[in-house]
């Protein structure tokens, strides 16, 4: 059995050795130690191993809290102290920034986290009748593997959602439909809890009334999806209303469960926190807010007074960004319109009028096309880069810098995901 010193961490935070000039990628191993590791995919350039035994631990390694950690595949990092996984995701940042985008940030920020467990209050969890394990699972997927993970509870999730997680085995086992029934999405809001159950036929009467009794016992809503996520409509209680809050300014915004939202709330919190910090927006500012969504930062921008517009490709998120400026009283200061940012334009951004500060939170893909459409004249002088992926946010990083003359102030994680190898970040650009 081969055995290895690992260097560093994967960005899927598998541990990194090396065999006879090869990358060799062990799950579950950590940085700085010997383990023996049995390779199940071997490659020209790379080898794919299991951990299967620890000779020398790091002092970083811990005993993972959740019972289902190493078949679920939820989780990637329990097995690492929550201090450490933050650290080793600042990492990732940084070698990307560098090695991707050759630029470095004048400032490293503190990092964004907070609680490790119970965070997740969004789920997409796979359901299957399975009689071998006794029935109905529900859970997400195992490692490398379309098998649903037999779950009887899941530490990421809020605990009352984990407490959930065998009633609805019950319940969904009880349907005339329950091999018709893949997945069920879970959204946790200010006001209720949602369950998104994706059908493959209608309910009967029976099914109905099960899914009423269910509902009323434990308080959750029930909506129905029988095609794609747009087609998901609320089916009981009829008064059921999804919202998330930002405290700090005044703000409650309502959200249908199958559209984005974050995941973790209390992040979220400090996370908007921050990026209006480093952007300050003002009275008499006009800022953009480019893949906007419904509004998570355009709102609270609003709030402190300054005139914002929001673009965004998804024609329900700008519906419910609307929505959200009239409830809460901003629609004279917040105004939203639909765009496809991935085609942008010199042309079309300068359409829009000018801007002097931009916040930009794309999806994995990045934000390519608009950074290089920034004008020459009259470019924001502050931009803020919420990043999902810091492969893209350092590729737009280098353009930022090395061609549209930006300076690299400052930039930090944001731990949305504890356990996972998931790295979102944050960064400050000035003219």
């Amino acid at each position: 059995m081969p055995v290895g010193q690992i260097e560093s961490l994967d960005h899927e935070a598998r541990g990194v050795t090396r065999r006879e000039g090869k990358a060799v990628f062990v799950d579950g191993a950590l940085p700085g130690e010997c383990v023996e590791y049995a390779s199940y995919r071997k490659k020209p350039r790379f080898e794919l191993a299991h951990l299967v035994q620890v000779v020398r631990a790091s002092s970083q390694r811990v005993t993972p809290a959740c019972p289902h950690f190493g078949i679920c595949g939820g989780c990637a990092m329990q097995h690492m102290d929550p201090a450490a996984q933050v650290a080793a995701k600042q990492r990732v940042l940084e070698d990307n920034l560098w090695h991707i985008g050759q630029v470095r940030p004048e400032e490293i920020l503190s990092p964004i986290h907070g609680s490790p467990w119970g965070y997740r209050h969004r789920a997409r969890l796979g359901v299957r009748k399975v009689p071998k394990k006794g029935g109905m699972l529900i859970g997400f997927h195992e490692k490398r593997s379309s098998y649903i993970a037999d779950m009887t509870s899941c530490a990421v999730l809020p605990q009352a959602m984990s407490d959930l997680l065998v009633p609805l085995r019950t319940l969904l086992g009880r349907l005339s439909i329950c091999e018709r029934l893949p997945q069920v999405e879970l959204a946790v809001g200010e006001r209720c809890t949602a369950l998104v159950l994706r059908i493959l036929e209608s309910l009967n009467a029976s099914d109905e009334e099960l899914l009423r009794q269910f509902s009323d016992q434990h308080g959750v809503a029930f909506y129905l999806q029988p095609k794609g996520p747009d087609t998901a409509y609320l089916f009981h209680p009829p008064e059921a209303r999804l919202s998330y809050v930002l405290p700090e300014f005044g703000l409650e915004l309502d959200f249908h469960p199958t559209e984005f939202t974050q995941v973790n709330h209390a992040v979220n919190r400090v996370l908007v926190r921050r990026a209006l910090r480093l952007l300050d927006p003002l009275p008499g500012d006009r800022i953009a807010d480019l893949f906007c969504g419904l509004g998570n930062f355009s709102l609270p921008m609003a709030r402190l007074g300054a005139d914002v517009l929001g673009l965004e490709g998804s024609e329900a998120l700008v519906r419910r960004a609307e929505e959200g400026a009239l409830a809460n009283g901003l629609q004279g200061k917040a105004h939203f319109r639909v765009a496809n940012l991935f085609e942008c334009t010199p042309e079309s951004l300068a359409a829009l009028g000018s801007f002097n500060k931009m916040l930009i939170d794309p999806p994995r893909e990045g934000a390519m096309e608009l950074i290089k459409a920034l004008p020459e004249k009259d470019a924001p002088r502050r931009i803020v880069y919420v990043s999902c992926n810091p492969a893209t946010l350092a590729r737009d990083a280098g353009v930022l810098v090395r061609v549209q003359g930006y300076r690299f102030r400052a930039a930090g994680v944001v731990n949305m995901f504890p356990h996972t190898a998931h790295v979102e970040s944050m960064a400050l650009f000035e003219k």
